[in-house]
């Protein structure tokens, strides 16, 4: 594809960007996907309208930028055949998991499911970004949002910054010690935690990135759980300023890839009282262990890296 094909607009003041004028379906050459690339470090999430993707080609067009994992640590059903790829439909969630699924997704907000996160942080190498495609969305509602969480750190003032930089913080899957469910089961036989730079330096930027998100991360190390949740609500409210984000309005055929290192997003909560189908498909990227600004690494409390051969237990 000739270079002058593909057309980069940014469509938010500190985040996205859309790319035309290029097929996913088809093979890319060297220069379109170097270009991809940049575009997404700067941009830290990219979006292609109108693609033409099934679950090969989305698995094919992905590889171009890196190892998959598994589609996800608590996956053990994946599309036969297509191991990499997680399948985000809240019917299909209250199939496997009962039909109270509903009931619990519209009154807690889990990392797995909703709310602001960041793709797998409770594990020591969470993703180093992740491709949604849309398979089927309805004609209003269940937009996606993205923030920038290398600007919300440039955005802390210095004494803030040095706080967050000396600090470190375990992220794991948090279910509620009381839940009795199919989903509790299966999170409990297959724990991941990992503690992680509260800054981690990004490995291809060099940006100093604020790395926590209300999804994931259950505690700061060193601080009592009153100072803990006091100093990260600070941090979420700071992180989730309308400033550092951009929302996407879904079309069937979309595709988002976004920078896992550098960015959380939040998964819609308007279409539960709707009898509307949305259905979105996801692969995700093998990612490093994050890199604190004192250059230490983040820790594996428990699992195991997240990779390409599933691992899950059943229970």
């Amino acid at each position: 594809m000739p270079e002058n094909q593909l057309t980069i607009s940014r469509v938010a003041g500190r985040i996205g960007a859309e790319i035309s004028g290029i097929d996913l379906a088809e093979p890319l050459e060297e220069h379109t996907v170097a270009a991809i690339r940049a575009a997404l470090l700067e941009h830290k999430v990219v979006f292609f309208r109108a693609q033409r993707l099934d679950h090969g080609s989305q698995i094919a067009f992905a590889r171009q930028f890196g190892e998959l994992t598994h589609a996800h640590p608590h996956e053990d059903a994946p599309p036969e055949q297509f191991p990499q790829i997680l399948t985000i439909d809240p019917d299909r969630y209250a199939q496997k998991y009962g039909e109270d699924f509903r009931q619990e997704y519209r009154k807690r907000q889990y990392s797995y499911f909703s709310g602001w996160h960041t793709d797998v942080t409770a594990a020591v190498n969470p993703p180093a970004g992740s491709i949604l495609r849309a398979e089927a969305v309805p004609e209003f509602g269940g937009d996606t949002q993205w923030t920038n969480l290398a600007a919300a750190y440039e955005g802390l003032s210095a004494p803030l910054q040095r706080l967050a930089e000396s600090l470190r913080a375990v992220h794991r899957f948090r279910i509620p010690a009381e839940e009795e469910s199919k989903r509790a089961e299966r999170v409990n036989a297959n724990l991941l935690i990992a503690e992680h730079p509260v800054v981690r330096v990004h490995p291809e930027t060099g940006e100093r990135v604020l790395f926590v998100n209300p999804g994931f991360t259950d505690h700061i190390v060193g601080l009592s759980a009153v100072e803990s949740r006091r100093v990260l609500d600070l941090f979420y409210e700071h992180l989730t300023r309308p400033e550092y984000t951009v929302r996407f309005r879904w079309r069937a055929g979309d595709v988002a890839f976004w920078d896992n290192r550098a960015t959380a997003h939040l998964a819609p909560t308007d279409l539960d009282h709707l009898d509307v189908r949305r259905t979105l498909h996801r692969v995700t990227l093998i990612g490093d262990r994050p890199v604190g600004v004192d250059g230490r690494e983040s820790e594996l409390l428990a699992g195991r890296p997240f990779l390409a051969d599933s691992a899950v237990v059943v229970s």
